[in-house]
């Protein structure tokens, strides 16, 4: 077998490497990576540098990792400040350290791919493959972030510090139609829903549903403007750009749901969704007029109704939000493994995440007494 560090996906061909992804997750796929790397969104600028893994074997790939190299830790969504201060509070560097995670995309995932039969003999490689770039870059950590739960069960298992977070998400319950899904809440929320949704049709809101097909040249320059306009107008990094929401788009037209909300002949507002054979992704938003209820509708009851069209089981659209909550998504966990290199902080940081799951474990006992569901 061979090793090899990659420094950019197209290293590899991209039916060996889709080849070895789990329900068709459209963020694993050598499409969304290597966009994300042809059209600069990730690299020096940014602080992701690409150092995927490839296991193979007789010329063929049995096993990947996606990893970067990291000099920040804008785009995890897994927080680590108090770590990186507690290291320069020693004089230690926190920074290089390498992530396996997807760029800017808080979505669960497979991070060490490699098929079912082989994974006995790949994932060890693969750890310690990583463990290997992390001594010869000095890296202080690794960090498998959103990972799936076999993942996260397996690297436990080799000591990894497990992390536990609350994201919320949406399930199917098989139903036909949208009613069906408010029939299934607490009246108040039902109605709630619906007058939510009343008042942006009569604010005079058309929505439109494309995929990477019907979506125009146009459409997807109004989408990256709305895009980098909620980044610059919250002092973020608008660090997607056109060519990437068109090039994802045209490779992956089947697995993008680009809704667009038109007012007055003016398109005012879009949301961008991935879908993996089970699961519908909201990732981004941006609007430049602003409209009641709008985001709510763009962003979370049309992604409700493509799932329910569509037979999708599980809606995750993104990170943090209790406000969602009251719109039927319910407290979900989510879980990274970590890895330190230093043994002088493996106990502590062990620790740390000890108390973190069980203050998580009580915030989702918590914020589960609202459910938003009949008691059925």
């Amino acid at each position: 077998m061979q090793i090899k560090i990659l420094n950019a996906i197209d290293e590899i061909e991209a039916c060996q490497w889709n080849d070895l992804i789990k329900d068709n997750n459209p963020f694993c796929r050598h499409e969304f990576l290597s966009a994300l790397e042809k059209y600069h969104c990730v690299g020096e600028r940014f602080g992701w540098i690409p150092r995927h893994v490839a296991i193979i074997d007789n010329n063929q790939l049995i096993g990947a990792a996606i990893l970067y190299e990291k000099y920040n830790n804008y785009g995890e969504f897994v927080f680590d400040h108090v770590w990186q201060n507690t290291y320069e509070k020693y004089g230690l560097n926190y920074y290089p350290k390498l992530v396996s995670s997807i760029p800017y995309t808080p979505a669960s995932g497979v991070r060490l791919l490699t098929q079912e039969h082989t994974k006995d003999k790949v994932f060890p490689l693969l750890l310690t493959t990583i463990q290997q770039i992390c001594n010869k870059i000095n890296a202080s950590s690794f960090h498998c972030l959103f990972a799936s739960t076999d993942e996260i069960k397996w690297l436990e298992g080799q000591q990894l510090a497990i992390r536990n977070d609350c994201q919320f998400h949406w399930n199917n319950q098989n139903y036909q139609t949208f009613d069906d899904f408010l029939a299934n809440l607490r009246q108040k929320k039902r109605k709630n829903i619906r007058q939510e949704r009343k008042k942006v049709i009569n604010a005079g809101v058309t929505f439109r549903q494309l995929d990477g097909d019907s979506a125009t040249e146009t459409d997807w320059r109004n989408f990256a403007d709305f895009y980098t306009q909620t980044f610059l107008e919250k002092s973020g990094t608008p660090t997607l750009n056109f060519d990437f929401f068109m090039a994802v788009s045209k490779a992956m037209p089947k697995q993008t749901l680009l809704v667009l909300a038109d007012l007055d002949g003016k398109c005012i507002a879009g949301s961008l969704m991935f879908a993996s054979d089970t699961h519908l992704y909201g990732r981004h938003w941006g609007c430049s007029e602003q409209v009641d209820y709008l985001h709510f509708e763009a962003c979370y009851y049309q992604g409700i109704e493509y799932c329910i069209n569509n037979k999708l089981q599980v809606f995750e659209p993104g990170a943090q939000g209790e406000h969602k909550v009251a719109r039927g998504f319910m407290p979900t966990l989510t879980q990274s493994a970590h890895w330190i290199k230093d043994e002088g902080f493996k106990t502590p940081i062990k620790d740390f995440c000890e108390q973190e799951t069980q203050h998580i474990k009580h915030y989702i006992q918590q914020v589960s007494t609202h459910n938003p569901y009949k008691e059925n």
